[in-house]
């Protein structure tokens, strides 16, 4: 068999805790994938050493507590003390050093001793999604956006490492994971989702899989940028935005459903007030708009304290929304309440687990969630992301509106696909002409199809406007979308001059 050439894809640096780090990805000659290889050029075996003894004296002089890592402010102030005092121990310890080279060790010693240590570069590198340990047998793991599934060159010292990783994980939001409780799930402050599993239930040893919240949330800018929903389609989703139509947006795991959802709700009037109700923080709408966000929240270890997405639910609907946002239909309970919300009149954008619109549907009306079509009549919309891990691309494979009829005996339910992803030309096109939408548009605005038409070749103008000019902060598209709600000529005009300004 020919031998394979390496072949870098990249390389860069990266600082955490003023560490740097080097960092290459390359595919080798022996590797099926590619390799993540990160360096750190002062540590020598020596040195690790010496900082492994300073950290236990660290640890035993500042009395570290599990409380003090629970709070984000104490662990700021913990972080703070921890630094003063190991910066006075290292430069004892290494009094032929550089200032840089002390800041350095101090860092190291931060990220081993209140961190995950050298994961904490990976947690920081913004070209990962997924960070993932299998067993200190196996190297740690990550998912890059681009390149998908790439194997690094750490691995972890031994199995008590993962569970002492994971343990202060879930001390920092009062989960705990045991023998008694080998499974958790847990999601931290920064919006990282951990799952964890111990030996015996994962036989080759202790897991944990880091789910990294996006630092940056997708807008529809990036969206039509990567090809992920054409232009027209954007439009006509503003459209549907704009005058309250209600969309549920399907699809597989991490196929995009949440950062769709976020990149939707820049099109939200500024004048409305917006409640998002989620197990964490992950979605994030433009500063200036009127919006509460409220999370879940799980019992504490004596099963305490639960705060459930139903309660928060019910609850919601005496704040007085205009629009509920909510992560994800799971329950019956929670469904029936989220469409009953419609029904009386707020606008309802959530997500679910389903790979089709038609598969969508049958979720919605069978157990377990179970919802009566009567009810599901008040959705307008469903949009599918799409995830094709052969060519690691993400892709709204439909947007579906749901047509109401009364049969003879009770209501039914016709979808039909306005546009279609056509994997083949890695294309979406528009399949069927609106009836549902536009006739509910037109019902409760009063425009006409010709107004409409317009008003959605104004809004491409302004999305083509975006993309070229590369606007993809979320606050500036939301600012955009707001001045164009305030005063639609001027915003139009401008994008004609090329005066418009985020």
């Amino acid at each position: 068999m020919a031998e394979k050439a390496e072949k870098l894809h990249n390389h860069y640096k990266l600082v955490v805790n003023d560490v740097q780090a080097n960092i290459r990805i390359y595919s080798g000659t022996v590797e099926y994938v590619p390799i993540y290889e990160i360096m750190i050029p002062m540590i020598r075996d020596a040195t690790e050493a010496a900082l492994d003894s300073i950290r236990e004296r660290l640890i035993d002089e500042l009395d570290l507590r599990p409380a003090e890592i629970i709070s984000p402010e104490e662990m700021k102030s913990l972080k703070k003390r921890f630094s003063d005092k190991a910066t006075d121990i290292v430069r004892k310890e290494f009094p032929n050093l550089k200032p840089a080279e002390h800041q350095t060790l101090v860092g190291l010693l931060i990220q081993q001793s209140l961190g995950l240590g050298i994961i904490e570069f990976l947690l920081h590198d913004t070209n990962l999604e997924e960070v993932v340990v299998n067993s200190s047998k196996d190297p740690v793991w990550v998912y890059h956006i681009k390149l998908g599934w790439l194997k690094t060159n750490i691995l972890l010292s031994d199995e008590n490492q993962i569970y002492n990783y994971a343990a202060s994980i879930g001390r920092r939001v009062g989960e705990q994971i045991t023998n008694l409780k080998p499974l958790m799930d847990a999601y931290l402050p920064t919006g990282d989702r951990t799952n964890a599993t111990l030996f015996p239930i994962s036989s080759a040893g202790n897991t944990m899989t880091i789910r990294k919240f996006a630092r940056r949330p997708w807008t529809v800018t990036d969206f039509i940028q990567q090809k992920t929903m054409s232009l027209d389609m954007a439009a006509f989703l503003w459209l549907a935005i704009q005058y309250e139509l209600n969309i549920v947006i399907a699809g597989g795991t991490a196929s995009g459903k949440t950062s769709l959802l976020n990149a939707l709700t820049c099109f939200i009037p500024p004048n409305h007030r917006v409640l998002s109700i989620e197990d964490t923080r992950e979605i994030q709408l433009p500063k200036f708009l009127h919006w509460v966000p409220l999370t879940t929240r799980p019992p504490n270890p004596e099963g305490k304290g639960e705060v459930s997405m139903l309660n928060i639910l019910i609850n919601s609907l005496r704040m007085r929304p205009d629009r509920i946002i909510v992560g994800e239909i799971r329950r019956s309970r929670e469904a029936s309440v989220l469409f009953e919300a419609i029904n009386t009149g707020h606008s309802v954008y959530s997500t679910l687990h389903a790979n089709t619109a038609e598969e969508a549907f049958r979720r919605l009306v069978n157990p377990p969630i179970d919802i009566p079509v009567a009810l599901l009549g008040g959705l307008q919309l469903m949009a599918v992301m799409h995830r094709d891990r052969r060519k690691n691309i993400r892709r709204v494979l439909q947007l579906t509106e749901l047509i109401p009829s009364s049969g003879l005996s009770e209501m039914k339910i016709d979808l039909n696909t306005l546009y279609q992803w056509v994997a083949a030309e890695d294309k979406v096109i528009p399949l069927a002409k609106s009836y549902r939408a536009m006739s509910d548009i037109k019902l409760y605005t009063g425009m006409s199809e010709k107004g409409i038409e317009t008003d959605i070749e104004g809004k491409k103008k302004i999305l083509n406007y975006l993309t070229k000019k590369n606007i993809n902060d979320i606050n500036d598209v939301g600012r955009i979308v707001s001045d164009y709600y305030m005063d639609p000529k001027a915003t139009l005009m401008a994008v004609r001059k090329g005066t418009l300004k985020a």
